[in-house]
């Protein structure tokens, strides 16, 4: 089934997905698959108790080649490039000059670059964003010929050991050069579901092949967006461009451990970064006018994106960004913006759904626990 897709980009494993009987949808640009026959609630189900796979392909990867990509990165993002060891990955943020969030993604050092994913909505806007800005001596490589995907539960391990050894022994946000079934691929532990797991950069030439044999795994299934949100939501990580935007500072969207601590005022090498001044002050001032916070309903409904939250008074505080019944946590979660003097644990609001104020509760996250594998 399609959705108005044919004047879309396609991934290299388009194909595949509609062979499959995908319910394809236009999401950034591209044809993406939104679910299966499974449907939404057995794949996130699935993807908790055996293994999924995701085709993410979708998603901007970047090379950064220079002896100075790591210090000119690092004019662009809060994190701490430079000391990043060879074969490891880090989050990163890209800030504005007023502090607010371009875009987020992750980083890779390896021996001769820096390899970058990045968000699909902000593909473009991000390559022109480091190419206005990084210093002569760097170059920018787009990588267009490659596929990515991710495994993702508890089985992944099991089922990507058959085809490389070496991945057992990798640990969370490792991301190491590996041969799976003869391809050449670049793989991190790590993923977007809270879950142990895989991302797996495949040359697009060896992708419809090397997917379809880790498919016909008995542990895998093919796994779309729709659960790919509610994984991600029922472990506490963001979704760009809804949980966190240009508006948002990473102080406000409660990703303070995302800023390096060498890149903090008492830091090694403090500031430098794009809006270093607005995020630093309000560090150093703990003065930040609203917070994200997760949210539990006392109900079953399911409170969406766009809700207006209010306080037990009456008066409007804050808004849901992202929202949904979450199958593994049994309960309506969401996250969302309130006024600081809101965004204590327990807090009670409440969110306007259909003219009725429904009872919800500040949060912690992630809502389920995260099973990365850290050794």
């Amino acid at each position: 089934m399609t959705d108005n897709t044919d004047s879309l980009n396609t991934t290299p494993l388009t194909d595949l997905h509609v062979e499959m009987g995908a319910r394809m949808v236009p999401f950034a640009g591209y044809s993406m698959p939104v679910q299966y026959p499974l449907g939404v609630k057995q794949e996130h189900l699935h993807t908790r108790s055996a293994a999924g796979l995701f085709d993410v392909s979708h998603m901007g990867q970047l090379k950064l080649h220079g002896e100075q990509a790591a210090a000119e990165l690092e004019k662009l993002v809060p994190v701490d490039i430079i000391d990043l060891p060879v074969g490891k990955q880090r989050y990163a943020i890209f800030t504005s000059e007023t502090g607010g969030i371009l875009d987020d993604l992750m980083v890779t050092r390896y021996e001769d670059c820096l390899y970058l994913v990045v968000n699909a909505a902000c593909k473009e806007a991000d390559i022109a964003h480091l190419e206005a800005h990084l210093g002569s001596g760097v170059t920018l490589e787009r990588l267009d010929d490659r596929a990515l995907v991710a495994l993702q539960g508890p089985k992944a391990v099991e089922v990507l050991a058959r085809y490389e050894p070496a991945v057992a022994r990798m640990v969370f946000m490792d991301n190491w050069q590996l041969t799976l079934d003869g391809v050449e691929c670049y793989v991190s532990r790590s993923g977007y579901t809270g879950e142990d797991g895989y991302e797996i950069s495949i040359p697009a030439a060896d992708a419809d092949r090397l997917v379809r044999r880790i498919l016909a795994e008995p542990e895998v299934e093919l796994i779309g967006l729709g659960a790919r949100d509610s994984l991600r939501l029922e472990s506490g990580l963001c979704l760009y461009g809804h949980d966190i935007d240009t508006t948002t500072t990473p102080l406000e969207g409660s990703l303070i451990w995302a800023i390096s601590k060498p890149r903090r005022a008492d830091g090694e090498r403090p500031g430098g970064f794009l809006g270093a001044e607005v995020i630093l002050a309000q560090i150093a001032n703990k003065d930040w006018q609203r917070k994200r916070v997760g949210l539990v309903g006392a109900g079953r409904a399911p409170v969406r994106e766009g809700t207006e939250l209010f306080s037990a008074e009456g008066d409007r505080i804050g808004v849901v960004t992202s929202g949904t019944f979450g199958p593994s946590a049994e309960a309506s979660i969401a996250m969302g913006y309130v006024e600081t003097p809101f965004s204590a644990l327990e807090t009670e609001v409440f969110a306007e759904v259909r003219g009725k104020r429904l009872p919800m509760s500040v949060s912690r996250m992630p809502f389920i626990e995260q099973r990365y594998y850290r050794g």
